[in-house]
Formats: structure tokens, sequence, C-alpha cells
């Protein structure tokens, strides 16, 4: 039981982690002001990059820690 206890934790914490992360850069974005660079009136689309945008950058920062964590935790076995 033991390892299907380590495998569900190591998904929650992926989860968290990506939902973390997507917020936090759905937050930075707002900062920009990426309506300057669409047409008049187009609001949903405007919405629908920040969202779009904040997945992929939140993903990928939330994957770069991830994968620095798990290699952390195996730099033991180096020694």
């Amino acid at each position: 039981m033991e390892l299907y206890e380590a495998i569900g934790q190591e998904a929650l914490i992926g989860i968290l982690s990506h939902i973390f992360f997507i917020a936090i850069t759905f937050y930075a974005l707002q900062a920009f002001m990426l309506e300057k660079l669409f047409k008049k009136n187009k609001v949903f689309q405007v919405q629908l990059i920040y969202i779009l945008l904040s997945v992929a950058i939140g993903s990928s920062v939330s994957n770069f820690f991830l994968q620095i964590s798990n290699w952390s935790g195996q730099l033991p076995y180096l020694f």
C-alpha cells in the first residue's frame, strides 16, 4: 500500500503545483495590457488568451519546479 500512497501523494502535489503556478501566472499577466494588441470589442478573445497563456506558462514553471524537486531527491543515489 505504501507505493500507492506515494503515487497518490505525488499526483496531489503535481495537481496543486500546477493550479498554484497557473493562478500566479494569471495574476501576473494582468499587469500586461494585452487588450491593446486586439481589436476593439473582442473581450472573449482577450480573456481566452489570458487563460491559455496562464496555463502554458504556469504548467511549464510548475513542471520545472517539480523536476528540480524530483532530481534533488535522486542526488543521494549519486554517492
